[in-house]
């Protein structure tokens, strides 16, 4: 006998998301990359002793997942979901009030606003852009969801799904012959086209199956390349030209 689910600890969640410490190592694994327990201490700023402690608390939460390779232990996200709800938060999430301390720190969230993976799938204004591109040129369609209470559409910053992006015909042929297996994506449970709400840019960016089959294109490609700090990547020159010829998209220098 199956039984029904319990309501979630939305409290438990939130109480080990508060930890600055906490949030700084999953916002790290964001990206979608495994990190060794060294890096996500560095990125939390805390001893490896107290990382270490951390780690097994978002573990033991189903937060996060470690695996051992040789001598270090490496962490990633449990699931897609961490990721959403990670970047959610970002949306509506006040401003960090530090300041900026070295032109190194400015560098790496200048790099992280303009082009940074959220999970499997592209983000920041490089993520943005591509998505208003495919949309414009009928590779995408939006619309309303029917709703029985009448909402409408989401606004560009708004999280929720009162809007629905379908891949149109057009787009079919376009990601097909850039590689992308278009007919395997709709065969599997992960819907083919979702929407995260990008907290940098407060705008929409493609995700889902085909958000990030494109994503694993342009890495395949040498379009994309992962930066030096976790959750950042950088579009090659190749990259900038095969968007040009490919998707009529000029990316910002």
């Amino acid at each position: 006998m199956e039984h029904p689910r319990r309501d979630p600890d939305i409290a438990r969640a939130a109480r080990l998301i508060a930890s600055a410490s906490r949030a700084h190592m999953l916002k790290a694994l964001s990206g979608g990359r495994p990190l060794a327990a060294s890096v996500l201490a560095e990125e939390a700023g805390v001893t490896p002793a107290t990382a270490s402690v951390h780690l097994r608390r978002l573990t033991e939460a189903g937060l996060v997942v470690g695996e051992q390779r040789g001598r270090h232990h490496y962490y990633r996200l449990a699931s897609a979901e961490v990721s959403t709800a990670l970047e959610a938060l970002a949306v509506i999430a006040p401003a960090a009030p530090a300041p900026v301390a070295s032109l190194r720190v400015s560098s790496r969230e200048n790099a992280l606003r303009r082009s940074r993976t959220c999970y499997d799938h592209l983000a920041g204004s490089l993520g943005v852009g591509l998505m208003e591109t495919f949309v414009s040129q009928g590779l995408l369609t939006g619309t309303p969801k029917a709703e029985e209470d009448g909402r409408g559409p989401d606004l560009p910053a708004a999280y929720g799904r009162a809007l629905e992006y379908h891949l149109t015909g057009k787009g079919g042929e376009v990601f097909g012959r850039f590689g992308v297996d278009v007919a395997r994506l709709s065969t599997r449970r992960r819907p083919v086209v979702r929407y995260c709400v990008d907290w940098s840019e407060r705008r929409h960016h493609l995700a889902g199956g085909l958000g990030a089959a494109l994503t694993g294109r342009f890495f395949t490609l040498d379009w994309l390349r992962y930066g030096v700090s976790p959750r950042v990547v950088h579009l090659t020159e190749t990259g900038r030209r095969g968007l040009a010829d490919t998707f009529s998209f000029e990316a910002p220098a």
